[in-house]
């Protein structure tokens, strides 16, 4: 299903495949023998989303491009089942597993690995080559990796990352209430969508 969303509709070139279940919503560009299959949805919010050549969006994975951070995947990736790509780089070569989650202004280096349930944290830089192990977290710019049980550590560096600020707009201690009132309101552009025949 292809979507137009705030004036903008996908580029799909004919050498791509998307399944029929998937959608692509806005101002997403796939490249050359890009692949999206069956539940996968690529959707521009206020921010572009752009694929090299020869990647696979495998099924039920999100690529959301953001205004301040669009989604932008090198050549020659993988972006493995349930994985959410969330406003962040994903260079050349890259191995996504599934279910990972990659934040808005995160990076992951050229033939870095992410393995099973791994998270690159927002405004995070994942080293070229570096593998993140399963349900691992990488956090900080280069990005220090950090076990699930050494949450108290991870605390100490994510603090200053600015993840509300960087995902929502808004200060560290605004009420659940006026973040969700704002994001209702952003995500109601959608009720302006229109499939594009094709």
């Amino acid at each position: 299903m292809l979507y137009e969303h705030r004036g903008k509709r996908p580029v799909v070139p004919e050498s791509a495949y998307v399944a029929p279940s998937a959608v692509l919503c806005g101002a997403v560009v796939l490249g050359e023998r890009a692949r999206v299959l069956h539940g996968a949805v690529l959707t521009a919010e206020d921010g572009e989303v752009r694929t090299g050549a020869d990647v696979v969006v495998m099924e039920n994975a999100l690529v959301r491009g953001r205004a301040k951070h669009p989604a932008a995947l090198g050549d020659a990736v993988l972006i493995g089942p349930h994985a959410h790509i969330n406003g962040a780089t994903v260079e050349d070569e890259v191995f996504v597993a599934t279910g990972v989650a990659m934040f808005p202004g995160a990076v992951a280096g050229a033939g870095s690995e992410l393995r099973i349930n791994s998270v690159l944290h927002v405004n995070s830089r994942l080293e070229p080559g570096t593998v993140v192990p399963i349900g691992w977290i990488a956090a900080g710019d280069p990005a220090e990796l950090f076990s699930p049980d050494r949450h108290d550590e991870l605390w100490e560096k994510q603090r200053g990352m600015d993840f509300p600020g960087t995902v929502y707009g808004v200060p560290r201690g605004t009420s659940m209430r006026e973040i969700m009132a704002r994001q209702a309101e952003f995500y109601a552009a959608h009720k302006g969508d229109r499939p594009v025949d094709g």
